[in-house]
């Protein structure tokens, strides 16, 4: 749900950047996937003719500006934005920087007669300014090998405009010059200097990418609640199409509508934090157990909540399926698992017999209420965990009555409901809830007629 991109003069190393930040997104963090692109778009009749007004050299500044940002936007609102809104990390060879520098600055358009054109393009989430000195970067562009895979004759190749795009990055990216709204929104990292060895680029690329990630920055262009509803649609829709795993020993699943086993939601939650903070008491006791106390936590409402979505799923495809909202460290996750599985029993794990396939676990009939549980309340989850903390002697049916009420929640209120709408209210009696009364007598599954009164 991010779109990062690479900046720099031509010959500066981007390619190599592109490839090496989209392999660490796409091996080290949740994302449904990474996809790879650039711009202008050379396989695109806008990006196309963006190129060709560069190489003609015959359109004026401002239609080729023009061209740029028709291209950029198109892109951004056809082939991006829908991949972020999946859930997809997006990698991008150039972006509005690269008009802001080449058209803004060089060009002499101006900074900000560009932004205005491009100003209904996505914004990028994180620039990553890669810097080279111009005679290195002429070099690399006259070298064969760069030119096997590449069709650069349409940029510019001398060594002073060269020097002027430079200047024109470093006033830009430094923060020397204002950077125009909106394109001050996202963040900027560099210069990450390409002048020494490949590995030491790689190495200093894979760290930064590495501490953006970790910061889990709020996305510039989607709405995680947005993204997050998206996966877990998808998750519902690919569990539906599976059949259930035979081999395991298990009975099948509980009907789909009758998720919440005919038990109220918050008898659901009480139930398994009990059942937790019994588990935990006995494991406290030969050792440290490294795992949250509330199941409201961040990683065991995920985990169990993405579990319970699930037929089965192996460590890999159940951090893949956590996707970037709900996303826990590997570590972190095969510690969950493994006391989900050992110590609180609620689930089972199958290894196969054949070969070294990794175990794959499926959550138990019983325990899957609450992880559907998990993820209908999610964006709650963290106001109700506070709540229950600084309430320990009110009795939590009473816990969504006082939070919804409060009026200090209205998003997170309208996102449950819209989360209950795609998992359904777990009770086949019980209609969808339409607002804040109908979500408060879904929780205690009090009549929607005695809730009114």
């Amino acid at each position: 749900m991010y779109l990062i991109t690479i900046e720099g003069g031509d010959g500066s190393g981007k390619g190599l950047a592109t490839k090496v930040v989209s392999e660490v997104m796409r091996k080290e963090f949740p994302f449904v996937s990474v996809s790879v692109t650039g711009e202008p778009r050379r396989d695109h009749p806008l990006g196309r003719l963006a190129i060709d007004s560069v190489r003609r050299k015959t359109t004026s500044p401002e239609r080729e500006a023009g061209l740029f940002a028709a291209d950029r936007v198109d892109h951004s609102h056809g082939w991006i934005l829908p991949r972020l809104e999946s859930g997809i990390g997006v990698v991008s060879e150039r972006n509005i920087h690269s008009s802001l520098v080449y058209q803004g600055i060089v060009g002499q358009l101006g900074i900000e007669k560009v932004a205005h054109m491009n100003s209904a393009a996505l914004v990028p989430d994180l620039c990553i300014w890669v810097d080279c000195n111009p005679k290195v970067a002429l070099d690399r562009i006259k070298s064969g090998t760069l030119r096997a895979h590449s069709d650069k004759e349409e940029y510019f190749e001398t060594s002073e405009l060269q020097k002027k795009i430079r200047a024109g990055y470093t006033e830009l990216l430094s923060g020397n010059i204002e950077m125009p709204t909106p394109f001050d929104m996202g963040a900027i990292i560099g210069p990450v200097l390409n002048e020494g060895s490949e590995d030491e680029f790689k190495t200093k690329l894979k760290s930064l990418i590495r501490n953006f990630m970790h910061s889990r920055p709020e996305p510039v262009n989607v709405r995680s609640e947005l993204v997050d509803r998206n996966l877990v649609s998808e998750l519902i829709k690919s569990s539906r199409a599976q059949s259930t795993l035979q081999g395991l020993g298990v009975r099948p699943a509980i009907r789909e509508q009758e998720w919440l086993n005919g038990d109220s939601p918050w008898r659901v939650l009480k139930n398994f934090q009990e059942a937790h903070s019994y588990t935990l008491a006995g494991s406290l006791e030969g050792g440290r157990v490294d795992v949250p106390h509330n199941v409201l936590s961040h990683s065991i409402s995920s985990i169990c909540g993405t579990l319970s979505l699930m037929k089965t799923a192996n460590i890999r495809e159940l951090r893949k399926s956590l996707g970037p909202v709900r996303s826990v460290s590997e570590r972190h996750t095969q510690t969950i698992v493994r006391y989900l599985n050992e110590k609180l029993g609620c689930i089972h794990q199958h290894r196969s017999l054949i070969g070294r396939e990794a175990p794959r676990s499926q959550m138990k009939d019983e325990s899957r209420p609450f992880g559907k549980l998990a993820i209908a309340i999610w964006p709650l989850k963290d106001v109700l965990r506070k709540w229950m903390k600084k309430n320990p002697d009110t009795h939590i049916r009473f816990a969504f009555g006082q939070i919804i009420r409060s009026g200090k929640y209205p998003s997170a209120v309208k996102s449950t409901l819209e989360r209950i709408a795609i998992i359904g209210t777990g009770r086949d009696s019980f209609p969808l809830p339409k607002n804040e009364n109908d979500l408060i007598s879904w929780w205690t599954m009090k009549s929607l007629s005695l809730i009114h009164i």
